[in-house]
């Protein structure tokens, strides 16, 4: 695609690696998020963070893209804390994508045009984004009346038109149909090729034996293990892990 159409994107702006340090996070007297460290290397890859319903998973990468601000430790970005100059650089995609009240194709151009580009160059960019990703044909209907799968298709789409250098998502396949799933992956792969680092939470361990280069374990907003995908489906370390893959309850 060429994007030269486009002014240039903040490239010298970093945001990787990403690494929160001892985070706590409390709400009505509940510790949700218990001396949390995690960190995100540099580069291209998928980062699947997996573990039983309430671990914090959610909670955990609201707070690593500065989303949730902790209670206690703290979130760098390259060494330094989030900042709203560097926010751009950073993506994140919902469960449950807000459409703004306007076609496929100005859902795309708005949040180009709020970054400061050209509004008709920003359109010919939007148009060929969808194209490439197969909404093209959906360009002039309103996102609001998309299907549950295209409306999340057009939020990961909407994320990744500003070439972040790290995407967030948090469940973004979930109750949609295998073929909206398959879409979705797919553009996750492509983003990869390219270079992006996608950080990702899911309950599905299909997909995340299919995505994942790197697999983290979160139990009562804790990491209890984080290590290469493969080495961990194989021989998990820890019995919260090994019972939780082997579809037990954990406690």
């Amino acid at each position: 695609m060429d994007q030269t159409v486009l002014r240039p994107i903040m490239r010298d702006v970093q945001v990787m690696p990403i690494a929160g340090d001892a985070l706590v996070v409390r709400r009505d007297g509940r510790t949700l998020l218990d001396r949390a460290a995690l960190s995100i290397a540099h580069g291209a890859g998928v980062t699947v963070i997996i573990g039983p319903n309430g671990a914090g998973k959610s909670l955990l990468i609201r707070t690593l893209a500065g989303l949730v601000v902790p209670d206690l430790g703290r979130v760098t970005w390259a060494g330094s804390p989030p900042d709203r100059r560097r926010a751009r650089r950073t993506g994140f995609v919902l469960q449950r994508p807000v459409m703004l009240r306007r076609t496929a194709l100005d859902n795309l151009v708005y949040v180009l045009k709020l970054h400061g580009h050209n509004d008709a160059a920003g359109r010919v960019v939007a148009m060929q984004h969808l194209a490439d990703h197969g909404l093209a044909r959906v360009a002039a209907t309103n996102a609001q009346r998309l299907s549950g799968g295209e409306q999340q298709r057009l939020a990961l789409l909407r994320a990744l038109v500003l070439e972040p250098e790290v995407l967030f998502l948090d469940e973004p396949a979930a109750n949609l149909d295998p073929a909206s799933t398959l879409a979705i992956e797919r553009q996750l792969n492509v983003a990869v090729e390219k270079g992006l680092r996608v950080v990702l939470v899911t309950q599905d361990l299909a997909q995340a034996r299919r995505l994942a280069d790197e697999i983290v374990f979160l139990h009562k907003g804790r990491v209890l293990e984080k290590g290469e995908a493969h080495e961990f489906f194989r021989a998990p370390a820890t019995a919260e892990a090994r019972a939780f893959l082997a579809g037990d309850l954990v406690l």
